[in-house]
């Protein structure tokens, strides 16, 4: 009998999604079939969504899957598949998380065993689904695995609801500050406390910072960046110029400055506001600024004459989705990580979804979303 599954596509910036069914392939001999269980909406989703990102000027055909940061269970495995990446052996039905890109292999990056400096890998969550194997993104019931990709059995004390947000937000945030030597009894400031900056709170707070600063607009999280280890909050619309802002951390941390600035608001103003927020060797990490065309005026010898750096980061080593999944089950339950997702949702309700979590609209009533695929809503 053949399997079908369900899939919400992407057709055009704010487009309603449409649904369609694909058969649902073989694994090759080393690829695998998950059934998603859970597929969080992730900041980068909501930018294509809104159009942020001009996918048509970027040579990318409509008609995707979206969606990256998810976790599942295995249904179909191929029949050379002996284990994860870390050698335990898989069955049908284990809960797995993945990574979501797929690299070339042969490129420069690839050749150093920088996967995820491939320039495949960054384009690959963003594949057409009208060809085999159809299944390449997470708003959908099933999510193809090629042997490429690191899969990771999922330990039983990690929720699904929490491993899921590993795969994506955990694992950039982990990556980002070792990136940037983040180390012991250093303080850093984190622009934005979406799903990312609460991780970055609380990674900080894990890897021993002095201090946290968290800077948002939003009220709700601000409160929660507190649960989740922040030190200092400062509010946006308390502090609405971006002088006194900048005055404001440098109060509370000393007159020095931070040692690393970490931007997740997605917002190029963002930039120059936080290098200036830099104390002396202070390490500037970009994250959250994706969208392409979109810039910033920058003073270039505020990083010379203070001896600041600018570090980008996007996606992750395979090995860092593992060490996530530790970091779950160390520090997790210090941290109310089950407030992270706050609204969850049907497959057939993305359309929803992606509008109540429609921040940039002034309108938003969820403060991260997760699609349950699969008829596990």
């Amino acid at each position: 009998m053949t399997l079908t599954g369900r899939a919400a596509v992407f057709v055009g910036a704010r487009k309603p999604f449409e649904f369609r069914d694909f058969e649902v392939p073989e694994p090759g001999p080393r690829d695998m079939v998950v059934n998603v269980t859970r597929a969080n909406i992730c900041g980068s989703d909501l930018h294509l969504w809104r159009g942020d990102t001009d996918l048509a000027r970027m040579g990318v055909t409509y008609g995707l899957i979206l969606g990256h940061e998810m976790t599942g269970t295995i249904a179909r495995l191929g029949n050379k598949v002996r284990g994860d990446a870390l050698g335990r052996r898989l069955k049908e039905g284990d809960r797995v998380i993945y990574t979501y890109y797929l690299n070339c292999g042969h490129c420069r990056a690839c050749l150093r065993n920088k996967p995820h400096h491939c320039l495949q890998s960054l384009a690959s969550p963003i594949r057409p689904c009208d060809m085999h194997p159809h299944f390449v993104g997470a708003f959908a019931d099933y999510y193809y695995i090629k042997g490429k990709q690191s899969v990771f059995k999922v330990p039983d004390d990690v929720p699904s609801e929490v491993a899921a947000g590993a795969n994506c937000a955990l694992s950039q945030v982990i990556h980002g500050y070792e990136r940037v030597n983040f180390s012991f009894g250093e303080t850093v400031v984190i622009q934005g406390v979406g799903g990312l900056g609460l991780y970055a709170c609380a990674v900080a707070k894990e890897m021993g910072a002095e201090r946290i600063v968290a800077i948002d607009a939003v009220p709700s999280r601000l409160e929660l960046a507190k649960q989740f280890g922040a030190d200092v909050t400062i509010d946006m619309n308390e502090i609405p110029e971006s002088r006194a802002r900048v005055q404001k951390v440098m109060s509370v941390l000393d007159g020095w400055g931070a040692d690393v600035v970490v931007e997740l608001a997605g917002v190029p103003e963002a930039v120059p506001e936080g290098i200036r927020m830099l104390g002396r060797g202070g390490r500037y990490l970009e994250i959250g600024n994706i969208n392409p065309r979109r810039t910033y005026k920058q003073d270039p010898s505020l990083l010379v004459g203070f001896n600041r750096s600018i570090h980008g980061v996007s996606l992750y080593p395979p090995d860092v989705l593992w060490r996530s999944l530790q970091w779950l089950q160390r520090a997790g339950d210090r941290y109310p990580l089950d407030k992270l997702l706050s609204h969850d949702y049907a497959l057939a309700d993305i359309d929803k979804a992606f509008t109540e979590s429609d921040w940039e609209a002034g309108h938003a009533t969820c403060s991260r979303a997760s699609i349950l695929p699969g008829g596990h809503a």
